[in-house]
């Protein structure tokens, strides 16, 4: 779109005001840029709302020959304070653990640096020191061949296809013989590769690699299971490592975290650092029982009088007519009847009744 006779900063301005839904969106000019081939960038300020520190940013060109500026784009850009969105983060990685449910699954793949191969019966054979790699068996500061190594290994009755192992610190002298049975030699066989290997659980297809127990390790220490949890403050110093309910772990992750057996505790079931606490520790004594009602002593107020005002005897004009009509002696008749008791009482009654009718 050729412009010409005008100035270019004029003409910027008509374009971000042709591009914006109202000319008051558009504000006042904040500089200009000039790059190369002739093209140069023209800023204003942005008065939309929502849209505070953004910047209308129109890109002319000036053709030099025939000295005319021509448009060749306008945008809307985020200055450096404007107000963005969160960046952007991937599906994969926004994910959290809380947002599974039990029927989905994230599967693992296949380089996953969480995991490494585990140990199978080739791996065993080339683990042991030596084996399949023409290394020096011989300890550190000795000279050798692998040959000597070995004549020296069976001289000191280490057994054949085993690596014998000098004691980090130790020198064996030539003339040192009589110190040959207090030497301490590391044998390692495949007997004992074997053995690692069933206890550890390493003969699996693939294994938790170093990065793998790190990552968990850090999650679990720095989660509920560690320290720094409420519960552990509240704890007042009886954590897990000297509890009875921690079921110790096996390998570099035993050093840190157990496991939780005790019915009674929120952690029961779950991997918790030797330095948590939860508050249902082993060592801790039972509440007594509180009874059921518990009687105060009675409490009596000596120095206060109370003055209880008497109220006036309820007049019954009903009952006054009835006294009247018998008289003191009639009632006191039978009074005694009554003192006396039996079918006496009850006979008087009705002869008397039967003198009223």
């Amino acid at each position: 779109m050729p412009q010409e006779q005008r100035k270019p900063r004029d003409l910027a301005r008509d374009v971000a005001l042709s591009v914006a839904s109202d000319p008051n969106e558009v504000g006042e000019f904040l500089g200009s840029d000039q790059g190369e081939g002739g093209v140069s960038e023209f800023r204003f300020a942005s008065l939309i709302k929502g849209y505070e520190g953004w910047i209308w940013s129109v890109t002319l060109f000036h053709d030099a020959e025939l000295d005319r500026w021509t448009v060749d784009e306008s945008s809307l850009v985020p200055g450096p304070e404007a107000l963005l969105p969160p960046a952007w983060v991937p599906w994969k990685d926004r994910l959290l653990p809380s947002d599974l449910s039990v029927t989905d699954a994230m599967g693992t793949e296949a380089g996953d640096p969480r995991l490494e191969p585990g140990m199978h019966g080739s791996d065993r054979s080339q683990a042991l020191p030596g084996r399949g790699t023409g290394e020096d068996m011989t300890g550190p500061g000795e000279e050798g061949s692998g040959g000597e190594a070995t004549e020296e290994a069976s001289d000191g009755g280490a057994p054949q296809g085993g690596a014998v192992f000098k004691r980090a610190g130790e020198t064996r002298e030539p003339s040192d013989d009589h110190h040959r049975d207090e030497d301490a030699w590391l044998r390692t066989s495949s007997q004992d590769v074997d053995a690692a290997a069933e206890e550890f659980a390493l003969s699996r297809r693939r294994v938790l690699s170093p990065l793998g127990r790190a990552e968990a390790a850090k999650r679990w220490y720095e989660g509920q299971p560690g320290p720094k949890s409420l519960s552990t403050r509240t704890a007042k110093g009886a954590t897990c490592a000297t509890c009875g309910f921690m079921v110790p772990l096996q390998g570099e992750l035993g050093t840190m975290f157990g496991v939780c057996a005790n019915r009674w505790s929120p952690d029961d079931g779950r991997v918790v650092a030797l330095d948590h606490g939860c508050g249902e520790h082993s060592e801790i004594d039972p509440p007594q029982a509180s009874p059921l009602w518990v009687q105060s002593k009675p409490a009596f107020d000596d120095l206060h009088i109370d003055v209880v005002e008497q109220a006036p005897r309820e007049e019954r004009p009903e009952v006054e007519l009835i006294e009247q009509a018998g008289g003191p002696d009639r009632i006191d008749d039978e009074d005694d009847g009554d003192e006396q008791g039996g079918a006496a009482g009850v006979i008087r009654r009705r002869r008397r009744g039967g003198r009223r009718q």
